[in-house]
């Protein structure tokens, strides 16, 4: 038996069966430019082995709260015809580690928004800023404003 290569082509089901990943996400994926096939003469799909590689990394990303739309845009960089070396992978991964890191930040400015929240007890619409964050409007004053777009 010979050893496998990454170039080496599977089908949607064994690429399936490999990942875990349902046949139609696969579909999708492919759709939206994250994962690419060939098709054989019979227009059945066949994928290039190492984009197991690449729906990991979509699989982990959606576990990391990472959206398809960041994926899609990363794996833009990303070499599609061949295997990413190692120099690819690091700049992935350096990008998803910033944003990691962003999203960090904002969920401890939000825990510590919300114990100043709840010793508060205040629930004031005024002057709390988890219930109102950004209020524009209540400079002028209290009561309820309309918005309208100038027609009517």
């Amino acid at each position: 038996m010979s050893a496998l290569e990454p170039d080496d082509l599977l089908t949607v089901g064994e690429v399936s069966r490999r990942t875990g990943v349902a046949v139609s996400a696969l579909h999708y994926y492919e759709q939206l430019g994250l994962i690419e096939s060939s098709r054989t003469s019979g227009n059945q799909r066949r994928y290039p082995r190492f984009m197991i590689r690449r729906i990991s990394l979509i699989l982990v990303a959606k576990r990391l709260g990472i959206s398809l739309a960041d994926v899609a845009e990363v794996f833009a960089t990303l070499p599609m015809q061949r295997m990413p070396d190692s120099h690819d992978w690091h700049r992935l991964s350096k990008r998803w580690q910033d944003q990691l890191e962003a999203k960090k930040r904002e969920l401890e400015n939000l825990q510590r928004e919300l114990t100043g929240c709840i010793g508060c007890g205040c629930l004031s619409m005024k002057a709390c800023y988890l219930l109102n964050p950004d209020d524009v409007f209540g400079a002028d004053g209290t009561g309820p404003r309309r918005v309208t777009d100038g027609s009517g």
